[in-house]
């Protein structure tokens, strides 16, 4: 606390200017085409008398020197097209760089207008019709508990909850978090998070950076044609590009990492720039100076990201970008004298854990004409995922622990390399009928090695994984979008894809989505498709004994599961700056994982938390349902107070190869979050923010336990009876983030604090088989993340 005392002195005791000003700039190109927009007309609206403005040159950029810092709105106006105006904040450590897409209209316009008050606001893919959200840097940030993690602040949007606090697995519509796609400059990228488990989509902390993010857009149904593989959720996230004009730094010291980040020209005369960010974990810090943390198994991660990004003419493009991660954490108990619970990992094994991830590519992009776009990525991936479990056996002599024996018991090595590519053409046919079509194409390369001990029954080592072997995902897709007139909007579209290594195919996947605007405020939307999606691909290759041919991968067969989604949305502005946002959706699940032997087992139930799955023999004959209601009251910044209430009423269910439908792990039932911000102004160049998050939800499933399948399995085993039928009580945390902002000249300094479950509420997160010398079945309850206060200091230069 001294430390951020001191730190808040020193600040606030550096000089203000009152007359710092800032620059806007950026680059205006049509939605559909992405060629630049000349004569575009730039306004910058604030609420003094000054009255800012430019036009575009040919190449569609434009420049506003002398912006007063602080809340603006930004108002785009071209002939022919829908005038747009976005709320924006000038800060005068960094220029404002705002690179904007215009919608054409398909008739003459007398005064159209596209605010922060519209239902389709902000949404970067024109194809979007339904169930999807834009989000921006500032939301990612700006949200309590959200901790600059896209799929934390996700986790507030209707229809969206996280699994585990200490996680940010995400349920979206009560479907597994198996079920969401991570994509980056158009490629599928592997779990961008440390300590990820294999299969997973989430993980304790992001690799992913949000100061490199430009705006990007979250899918929870219905997704266009151009997205497959996922049956649940999508998040296409958008890099941006470096200044190309002027150096610019940022470095921050926070409690989730210490970060060091850059931007710039590599020539200005080419208008070619960089970026990048750099990222270490704190707690090593910390550790590594002495400082006692709470925990001696302490949490080792790092990361760094970049894009290069160079112009070419007629406003073309190539730029290579690139992220990775690195993280492990070594939990030993052995070494205990004193019983002691340890933040992380089971009480009777010692666990070395490590994971790493990479993504390197290169993009081009090429206007062909006005009307006509080309875009391709390729890149080259791979992850790793590997553990060491020592097992243990201790008694207590004089009230301390003695080691009895201690034994390996595991260990495995999981690689996955992918060499992806994904192109498309954008045409616009007319100004009412816009074209797209194009192939993703991903080749896996896998080695899988794992061993386990067997100490219960033939003592002696068996091997689950020795897989080298690969395989080609093949997606192509087309769709397209036609406006009726200016209130009636369609699109459809058609996706196949294709798994070579057991010829999973899923020839023809119609999508289509609808967008009605019956008046100036009011809107209907509608949407439907077929969604289909591998399975983890380490189950594929898990093998068994067989006593005639040594080992069998009974699983390698697997076909896609499917999903049939139907969506109907009714959006309105109920005020001004206040919008509703409503939809009813219904999730028809097919062809899902299995048991052959009659069991309640499903795959619908994996994906969260920090352990893989051991299925038996498997087939895809399991089915699921999903429906619910959503409703989403928000307000946007406005007048220094932002607002957002978001509730969702859902049932998710399924049936496993013995035909009994029962609830999902996921099933919370209801999920509400109630978010709010408020800005202070102190003097010209200060502002003090407030906000705050209230989660209320559904508590986690479970069953009966099994007490001696647990002991033989030593993990918590529930019993098919009753399966899923019983509830936690419900979940409940309260969140606040603080920060204070000062902009001196040329610097901007930032302190926060954010204050995570502040009312330190116990939420129950799952029950764990916790063996004791006294007790050999001993059952406890885990719960979810205690009071979490999270601090950063950061400054812009």
């Amino acid at each position: 606390m001294r430390s951020l005392l001191f730190i808040l002195v020193l600040i606030t005791s550096i000089p203000v200017f009152s007359q710092t000003t800032q620059t806007i700039r950026g680059k205006i190109v049509d939605s559909e085409s992405k060629f630049p927009l000349f004569g575009a007309n730039v306004l910058v609206i604030s609420d003094t008398t000054q009255l800012l403005g430019a036009a575009t040159d040919l190449d569609g950029n434009y420049r506003i020197e002398g912006v007063s810092i602080g809340r603006h709105q930004v108002k785009i106006s071209s002939v022919g097209y829908y005038d747009m105006v976005i709320p924006v904040v000038v800060n005068s450590g960094k220029e404002l760089i705002l690179n904007l897409d215009l919608e054409e209209s398909s008739v003459q316009l007398k005064a159209a207008v596209v605010n922060a008050d519209d239902d389709n606001d902000g949404v970067r893919n024109e194809m979007a019709l339904v169930s999807v959200t834009s989000f921006s840097v500032e939301e990612t940030d700006k949200y309590a508990g959200s901790r600059g993690d896209p799929a934390r602040m996700a986790s507030n949007f209707a229809g969206v909850s996280g699994s585990d606090d200490s996680r940010n697995d995400i349920v979206v519509r009560g479907n597994s978090p198996l079920g969401i796609l991570w994509r980056v400059e158009g490629i599928d990228i592997p779990n961008p998070n440390h300590f990820a488990i294999s299969g997973s989509s989430g993980g304790p902390v992001s690799i992913l950076n949000n100061k490199l993010m430009a705006n990007s857009d979250f899918f929870t149904g219905a997704f266009p044609a151009e997205y497959g593989n996922s049956v649940a959720g999508v998040f296409d996230l958008k890099l941006r590009n470096g200044n190309n004009e002027k150096h610019e730094f940022s470095a921050q010291l926070g409690f989730l990492g210490t970060e060091l980040m850059g931007e710039g020209p590599i020539s200005k005369k080419s208008g070619s720039s960089y970026l990048f960010a750099y990222r270490y974990s704190t707690l090593s810090l910390f550790g590594g100076l002495g400082v006692p943390i709470g925990t001696s198994a302490i949490p080792n991660y790092q990361d760094l990201s970049f894009k290069l990004n160079f112009p070419q003419k007629k406003g073309g493009s190539i730029s290579l970008f690139a992220m990775s991660g690195m993280s492990n954490i070594d939990i030993v108990l052995s070494d205990q004298k004193e019983p002691e619970i340890e933040t992380f990992g089971e009480q009777d094994r010692d666990q070395y854990f490590g994971t790493s991830m990479a993504v390197v590519g290169a993009t081009y992009v090429k206007p062909i004409n006005q009307k006509t776009f080309f875009k391709t990525t390729i890149a080259g991936a791979i992850d790793n995922q590997q553990a060491k479990h020592d097992y243990f056996e201790r008694s207590i002599v004089n009230n301390q622990f003695e080691l009895d024996t201690l034994y390996q018991i595991l260990g495995y090595s999981f690689t996955q390399s992918k060499i992806s590519v994904a192109s498309y053409i954008n045409k616009k046919v007319t100004k009412k009928d816009v074209l797209k079509y194009g192939i993703n194409a991903d080749l896996y390369i896998w080695n899988q090695q794992d061993s386990v001990f067997d100490d219960q029954v033939t003592n002696s080592w068996l091997r689950r994984w020795d897989n080298k072997s690969n395989g080609l995902l093949i997606q192509p897709y087309a769709q397209w979008k036609h406006k009726f007139s200016e209130v009636l909007a369609v699109n459809v579209g058609l996706h196949s894809q294709i798994l070579t290594f057991n010829n999973s195919i899923s020839p023809i996947e119609p999508r289509a989505g609808l967008k009605w605007k019956i008046d100036e405020k009011q809107t209907l939307t509608a949407g439907l498709g077929l969604h289909s999606q591998m399975q983890p691909t380490y189950t594929y290759f898990y093998q068994k004994p067989d006593g005639q041919v040594g080992f069998v991968q009974e699983n390698r067969n697997m076909d896609f599961t499917r999903s049939i989604h139907y969506v109907l949305g009714y959006n309105a502005v109920v005020a001004k700056g206040l919008r509703l946002k409503s939809e009813v959706y219904y999730q028809s699940l097919f062809d899902i994982p299995v048991e052959v032997a009659p069991s309640s087992y499903s795959i619908v139930n994996q994906g969260s938390g920090f352990a893989r799955f051991f299925p038996d023999s498997l087939q895809n004959t399991g089915t699921g349902t999903n429906y619910g209601l959503e409703l989403t009251l928000q307000k946007n910044f406005d007048k220094s107070f932002f607002m957002m209430l978001t509730g969702a009423i859902y049932n998710s269910t399924y049936k496993g190869s013995d035909g009994v439908e029962r609830n999902t792990d996921y099933n919370g039932n209801f999920a509400t979050n109630f978010l709010f911000g408020k800005e202070f102004q102190i003097g010209e160049r200060s502002t003090f923010n407030i906000g705050g998050a209230i989660t209320w939800a559904g508590g986690r499933r479970l069953g009966i336990v099994d007490t001696a399948a647990s002991a033989l399995a030593r993990e918590v085993v529930f019993r098919d009876s009753a399966y899923n039928e019983f509830q936690f009580r419900d979940y409940f945390r309260a969140d606040i983030k603080i920060n204070y902002k000062i902009n001196a000249k040329k610097v901007t300094h930032e302190i926060g604090l954010d204050l995570v479950n502040f009312l330190g509420i116990k939420n129950l997160l799952n029950l764990t088989y916790a063996p004791t010398p006294d007790d050999p079945t001993r059952i406890v309850e885990n719960t979810q993340l205690g009071f979490l206060p999270i601090f950063y200091y950061r400054i812009d230069f």
